[in-house]
């Protein structure tokens, strides 16, 4: 790049990282808002929580990038604009396409992010972030366990713990088993913990007892220290992982015909395969909108408040028809066309505007560039 355009791409690049900061900040906070009842009701560490709410994030770059280079070039631009810096570089023979080069180069780069974003990034982190809610949904503790309550599982398992601790711990457990012919066993131990081993679900408790009445009605009791009890017969579930089409990489959405299901919902799933290559070009739109804005018309000592104001108007009615477009691709797939068209409408009409004040059009081309077309030699 030349000195100018790596002055006007500097210029740029810190709001523009400043407003994607701003927006991942919100949105981290929203994510977290709504994963808070992780550890408020089912009992999970602040570790599941941090890595729900990170994965989830990549799915909404989407949405960010697009606002961010939005409000980024705004605020560039608008300065660069107060302080005459752009009229300098139409007095040194820049156009206004030469002027917007480095910052369309900028809408490019994050287009190509968001599009790897959309391609690899999104589904990885969508799966794994499934697979961590799989196992919150069918976490002995989340899902049956409650502090101060009996509880009592398909299998006739009933469990009672009288707290919870963060870091998994149960204390003062009492547990009843349904056993045959009438011989139910119950166990009482001052603490316990559920452990993975070897695919089964280990209750370890100690310093307890339990009790089991023996034949001729004898009443056995014991005593120990630590006691292991296999727990995972009485906790059956049919439940399975089962990706969604946000979870699925391109060509699993592009060949999706495999099993009966999938045969009815193939429409959704080439709607988020074009969705995933259609919403990058929203960067790009934005960009150019942010531009006509305060570059496509006359220069005002007034300020661009009105032209900015359209600008945002469009930009936000134009990202709402997406998602209308988007969701109705789901129904009918002619409709995924319509996903390019979109995006694509104010980018070819703020490509026109741009090359009209550029000079096609005499009567609007920057001062500067009239002045200096007026003193060449006939």
């Amino acid at each position: 790049m030349r000195t100018l355009d790596r002055y006007i791409f500097r210029q740029l690049i810190l709001p523009v990282g400043g407003a994607v900061a701003a927006l991942t900040a919100i949105a981290l906070l929203s994510q977290s808002l709504t994963q808070f009842d992780l550890v408020v009701e089912r009992g999970q560490n602040a570790w599941t929580f941090i890595k729900i709410t990170l994965l989830s994030m990549p799915q909404l770059a989407g949405l960010i990038f697009p606002i961010a280079l939005f409000v980024g070039t705004l605020v560039a631009l608008t300065r660069m604009q107060g302080e005459h810096e752009f009229t300098a570089a139409y007095a040194s023979g820049m156009s206004l396409m030469r002027v917007a080069y480095p910052i369309l180069r900028i809408a490019i780069y994050f287009t190509l992010i968001s599009l790897m974003v959309n391609l690899f990034i999104q589904p990885l982190t969508n799966r794994a972030m499934r697979q961590e809610l799989f196992n919150v949904k069918n976490d002995l503790i989340s899902s049956l366990v409650r502090e101060g309550d009996f509880s009592t599982s398909e299998s006739g398992l009933t469990i009672y713990v009288q707290k919870i601790d963060q870091n998994g711990l149960l204390r003062q457990i009492f547990i009843r088993t349904d056993e045959p012919d009438g011989k139910d066993q119950t166990f009482a131990a001052r603490e316990g913990r559920i452990k993975k081993i070897d695919g089964s679900s280990i209750l370890i408790m100690r310093n307890g007892s339990n009790q089991q009445l023996a034949g001729k009605g004898v009443l056995d009791h014991l005593t120990w220290d630590e006691y292991s009890f296999d727990i995972t017969s009485y906790f059956t579930s049919d439940d399975y992982l089962q990706y969604k089409e946000g979870d699925r990489y391109m060509h699993e959405l592009a060949f999706p015909i495999r099993y009966d299901y999938e045969k009815t919902v193939w429409q959704k799933y080439y709607a988020e395969a074009n969705a995933r290559i259609a919403n990058p070009l929203y960067n790009l739109a934005f960009v150019m909108l942010a531009i006509v804005s305060v570059l496509g018309g006359r220069f005002s000592r007034n300020g661009y408040a009105q032209r900015i104001a359209i600008a945002a108007a469009a930009a936000a009615g134009t990202r709402i028809f997406g998602v209308v477009v988007e969701t109705a691709s789901a129904s009918a797939w002619i409709i995924n066309i319509l996903q390019y068209v979109v995006p694509l409408i104010p980018v070819f009409m703020c490509w026109r505007q741009i090359r009209r004040h550029d000079g096609l059009t005499p009567g609007l081309r920057p001062r500067a560039v009239q002045a200096k077309s007026a003193l060449r030699p006939l």
